[in-house]
């Protein structure tokens, strides 16, 4: 498989653009400075934290919508990736074991042969 031409690789000397890259928020307390900062509320602090941490695939799913229109979004969600956050939903994805999943499997063991309605 051939490599793409150096052209077509990203800089990695040059500082990255503040207009177009996100900073990731390495810790929860620099995510805690951010939210601070906002003049608006986060969804993360207007909510029951318990829903961030939810068992039923519903309440994730929830939880993931909330994060929709948070200004802290994308930089919740990179760090989060960094963290490798055991579990919960971080900007807006759910995190299983450190790595994003789509979305939450109910309790249990799932059918072997599915259910007809």
């Amino acid at each position: 498989m051939p490599l793409a031409p150096y052209a077509a690789r990203p800089d990695l000397t040059s500082p990255p653009d503040p207009e177009t890259s996100v900073t990731p928020l390495y810790t929860l307390n620099e995510l805690d400075e951010a939210i601070e900062r906002l003049d608006d509320s986060v969804p993360c602090r207007s909510y029951d934290p318990e829903v961030f941490f939810a068992e039923t695939p519903e309440d994730v799913e929830y939880a993931k919508s909330l994060c929709g229109t948070c200004p802290l979004r994308e930089a919740c969600l990179a760090g989060a990736k960094d963290r490798r956050e055991p579990w919960g939903v971080w900007g807006g994805e759910l995190f299983v074991q450190g790595v994003v999943v789509p979305r939450k499997r109910p309790r249990g063991r799932p059918r072997k042969n599915p259910v007809t309605a």
